[in-house]
């Protein structure tokens, strides 16, 4: 998600420098030539829907967070939504139809995933640092934590889980000011206890276990580069490097997903396009929308590839609308490219 500045007007959550979804700047994606891309070959990518239109209260839309449910229903979150429109959607890719599950009067949406442990989705709340949950049928809302960590509160803004159900999140605190303040953050499963695992860290955002739940990538806005998280197995931290420097132009790193091959899909904001790598990381695709689609969008969020198939619907935004663009992935879904 990108840089957010939020404010209330008359009950609803308006974003102004919004930099969310990506939460990064203000940026025009203009399309490039599809023989100019930085490595790789270049996926194009055909659009499935149209989810959303610029909402008159906030001036935006913004998807994000794609999750499949198990019966094989795509939900979608729509950041910027104001009070009473469709914050959770649930969309029925084969048929092209969607339907509200869930709005409330304040939540800033960024992120979407459902737990192993519980069965529930799990949303960030950007704008207040609470995490939310909901019953898979997007009813009975419960706040599952809110509050500070460590003495700070939180800017939630993707999230991954552990085989146990504990959560991982990006917090992209320090954002608005641009200054290195985030921190990637634990919290057990319960809901009780939140332990830092990184910080200093330059607007981190897109978060997500390697294929085998060993450590965890998360990327930086404002820097670009995508990190590994080795973990010790006992909630705790083995190292920390920085893995892949993105080299995206105007364009900044958003979420991030993870195939079962273990290479990464690193949406950008500020360009409706995603870079593909593999874990060494070589460039091996750039995923495109077609040039005349690119003219009206600005980024390309995030993705959820069909798990045990390589089936994968993109969250793409921008003044023409928020839509779903549709690709065949290098390698088949797993937890790790469903939600976050």
């Amino acid at each position: 998600m990108r840089h957010l500045t939020v404010r209330p007007l008359a009950g609803v959550v308006t974003i102004g420098v919004l930099a969310l979804a990506g939460c990064g700047t203000e940026t025009a994606g203009a399309p490039r030539d599809p023989g100019t891309s930085a490595g790789g070959r270049t996926i194009r990518a055909q659009q499935v829907m149209r989810l959303t239109d610029v909402h008159e209260q906030t001036g935006m839309t913004l998807l994000e967070g794609p999750v499949f449910d198990e019966d094989g229903r795509l939900l979608v979150v729509d950041v910027t939504a104001p009070a009473g429109e469709p914050k959770v959607l649930r969309v029925n890719v084969r048929k092209k139809t969607s339907e509200q599950i869930h709005t409330d009067a304040r939540g800033t949406y960024t992120s979407a995933q459902f737990s192993p442990y519980d069965g529930r989705i799990y949303l960030t709340d950007f704008a207040h640092g609470d995490i939310l949950s909901l019953a898979p049928d997007g009813s009975d809302p419960r706040t599952f934590f809110s509050g500070e960590v460590d003495g700070s509160p939180m800017n939630p803004d993707d999230l991954a889980f552990d085989r146990e159900g504990n959560l991982y999140l990006s917090d992209s605190r320090g954002m608005s000011e641009g200054e290195a303040k985030g921190r990637v953050v634990r919290i057990d499963r319960e809901g009780k206890e939140a332990t830092v695992l990184a910080d200093g860290l330059a607007s981190p955002n897109g978060i997500s276990f390697d294929a085998d739940y060993r450590a965890l990538w998360f990327s930086e806005l404002t820097q670009n580069r995508i990190s590994y998280l080795l973990l010790d197995g006992e909630g705790g931290v083995a190292s920390r490097h920085t893995a892949v420097r993105v080299d995206g132009g105007l364009a900044q790193t958003d979420s991030i997903a993870v195939d079962a091959d273990g290479n990464l899909y690193q949406g950008l904001h500020g360009r409706p396009a995603m870079a593909v790598y593999d874990k060494y990381g070589e460039r091996l695709a750039t995923v495109e929308v077609p040039a005349h689609a690119a003219r009206s969008l600005e980024s390309a969020t995030n993705v959820a590839i069909t798990p045990g198939g390589t089936r994968a619907y993109m969250t793409v935004s921008g003044p023409g609308g928020g839509y779903l663009y549709g690709f065949d992935a290098l390698a088949k879904g797993i937890r790790q490219s469903n939600g976050g």
